[in-house]
């Protein structure tokens, strides 16, 4: 599939945030948290198993904290919201307490928003197909994954570092790539979507 297959090119695009586009993007960015939350909790215990197979594959998983971004990108398509949905979900989460600190889990919100941000904006907020959202959160793996190497890893062996960073990056193609993009393909197709540029595009694709 190419890039530019399916992609949708309004002749004219409005960069600018509505009222609405912050009140559905602050919605989505408190019910990721809740998800984040969730899968907070359960970690070490998911992660265990993952880790005792191969050092560094537990990085398989950890893209479930980047689908903030790609969702918010995908359905607002406007300039900053994957950076925001994704942020104000770590905002939530760290309120709410988890096992990392509040600073830390904000500042690996806005890193791991930015990447899926990145890929958005290279495509100059045009192109919205299966695989501009693939490269959106398998890049957002790769920012996460260094994030955490950064301040969770440093020093570790280039072995570890090898294995995380590849398993990142084919978990967040997958999970915070694929899986929301089905997510927002089906949200779409119950008409919740309409007021959006993504409602009146996706019915079939986005």
């Amino acid at each position: 599939m190419s890039i530019k297959e399916n992609a949708v090119v309004p002749p004219r695009l409005n960069f600018r945030w509505r009222v609405v586009d912050i009140v559905v993007a602050s919605v989505l960015g408190v019910a990721v948290a809740l998800i984040f939350v969730a899968f907070n909790l359960g970690w070490s215990g998911i992660k265990a198993p993952f880790e005792a197979v191969l050092p560094g594959f537990q990085g398989l998983l950890e893209p479930v904290w980047y689908i903030g971004g790609v969702l918010g990108a995908l359905v607002i398509r406007k300039p900053g919201a994957a950076i925001y949905v994704e942020t104000v979900a770590a905002l939530v989460s760290a309120l709410v307490g988890n096992q990392w600190g509040g600073f830390s889990t904000i500042e690996a919100g806005l890193v791991q928003g930015l990447g899926a941000e990145i890929i958005f904006l290279l495509f100059a907020y045009r192109v919205w197909n299966l695989p501009v959202t693939l490269l959106a959160g398998a890049t957002a793996g790769i920012f996460g994954a260094v994030n955490s190497i950064i301040f969770w890893s440093p020093g570790a062996s280039w072995g570890f570092i090898t294995v995380y960073v590849g398993a990142q990056i084919i978990g967040g193609a997958l999970i915070a790539g694929l899986l929301v993009w089905f997510a927002v393909k089906g949200l779409a197709a119950t008409g919740a979507l309409n007021r959006f540029a993504v409602g009146r595009s996706l019915g079939v694709r986005v």
